[in-house]
């Protein structure tokens, strides 16, 4: 049997290394991308993974990079930063910023990628549910989550004649780092949770057009996890 590989865009921490080590168990080569190097190498040799350095802000040098694996079965887009502020307050440096990491790579990934896939090759984006509810204060951030799934929506109409698939998966809240800076208390789901769903949606059949997962924790009853408390909280509480 052939082995299925699987390149983890934004793959040295978070839930991109959740995500890639849930791979790595069910048998797939996976390859870890990201442009920080010693994280990445970190994050390879911890999960059992293959490392690729390059930067998704890159198109030569991420194109380049990819082209090296020959062929991509599987490509899970996890990078991204929860940045910016509020429109009144936001520079366009930031605003150009949030969105190159969130949208402008999605471009960049999709357009090294796609002529190293064939028919059975798929993409997952991973979103927000800021595409769904934009989030105050996080203006550049909605933006380019709404325009991730315009982006991964047109591109699945672009592709399917090659019998390639495109998934969107859109997290509520998840317990990583990147929730700490948020100031109020929140129901989370985990990097865990979201590496399941990205594991099972590959095993989905290629005739199966199963456009986005939305993932959101539960609130009440016996399943429900107790709310987060993120550290900005925590750090006001003490100011208070």
């Amino acid at each position: 049997m052939t082995v299925r590989n699987a390149v983890i865009v934004g793959g040295s921490g978070g839930i991109g290394k959740t995500c890639g080590a849930a791979l790595v168990e069910r048998g797939y080569d996976v390859v870890l991308m990201a442009r920080r190097e010693e994280q990445l190498r970190a994050a390879g040799a911890e999960i059992g993974a293959r490392t690729l350095v390059a930067d998704a802000s890159d198109p030569v040098g991420f194109a380049s990079a990819l082209a090296e694996l020959g062929h991509v079965d599987l490509l899970v887009h996890a990078g991204g930063v929860l940045g910016g502020t509020y429109a009144r307050k936001q520079t366009f440096e930031q605003w150009r910023t949030t969105i190159s990491a969130n949208l402008d790579s999605c471009f960049v990934v999709t357009h090294a990628a796609l002529p190293l896939m064939r028919p059975g090759s798929r993409f997952i984006f991973l979103s927000s549910s800021a595409a769904h509810e934009p989030m105050p204060g996080r203006t550049a951030y909605s933006a380019a989550k709404a325009g991730m799934n315009a982006f991964a929506r047109a591109l699945a109409l672009e592709v399917d004649r090659d019998g390639i698939n495109v998934n969107i998966v859109t997290p509520g809240p998840v317990e990583t780092e990147m929730l700490q800076d948020v100031p109020f208390e929140m129901y989370a789901i985990t990097a865990h949770d979201v590496a399941e769903a990205v594991a099972w949606l590959d095993t989905v059949a290629p005739a199966v057009d199963l456009p986005e997962i939305r993932l959101n924790a539960v609130v009440r009853g016996p399943s429900a996890r107790p709310p987060v408390v993120p550290l900005e909280v925590r750090r006001r509480a003490g100011d208070s």
